[in-house]
């Protein structure tokens, strides 16, 4: 192994509107397509609802609502990337997943404030990589510690 590539964060890119997001492929099991999914009753608006995924039943987020950015239905591009938070698997729906890419911590720089309404909370850092700029999300605050307690309270409803 090279020594540049101790340094390299390796990421999933994918897309809302029109920024491009990453998260760190270690914490992502897999990409499917949008299947149907089963709504559970009094979750929070970001919750899109449950899917049975190879025999789990895996909560799903909608990233648009979770980060207030307008709706859109779900298309061709549209995927579901399953992440690992909190030793649970949640299903995240994005416009579509681009590629996985090799990152240079040192081209990784501290979140602003605010990056396209986010949250700085939810940002890990931002990525400048020659004519794009990425921002990589910090999972363990996107769905906090409660509402990861709801969403093990959900799963083990369904």
């Amino acid at each position: 192994m090279s020594e540049s590539s101790l340094d390299d964060i390796k990421v999933i890119v994918f897309q809302l509107k029109d920024e491009e997001y990453g998260v760190e492929v270690e914490q992502v099991k897999s990409i499917e397509r949008v299947q149907h999914i089963t709504r559970v009753p009094s979750t929070p608006d970001f919750v899109e609802g449950v899917i049975n995924l190879r025999g789990v039943v895996t909560p799903i987020i909608d990233l648009r609502k979770r980060f207030n950015i307008e709706g859109l239905d779900h298309s061709d591009t549209t995927r579901v990337i399953i992440v690992t938070v909190e030793k649970m698997d949640v299903g995240l729906v994005v416009d579509a997943a681009n590629d996985v890419i090799d990152i240079p911590r040192s081209a990784v720089e501290p979140p602003p404030q605010v990056v396209g309404g986010l949250e700085a909370e939810y940002i890990r850092g931002v990525a400048k990589l020659e004519k794009r700029l990425l921002i990589l999300l910090n999972l363990d605050k996107v769905l906090n510690s409660e509402e990861m307690d709801e969403m093990k309270e959900i799963e083990g409803q369904v």
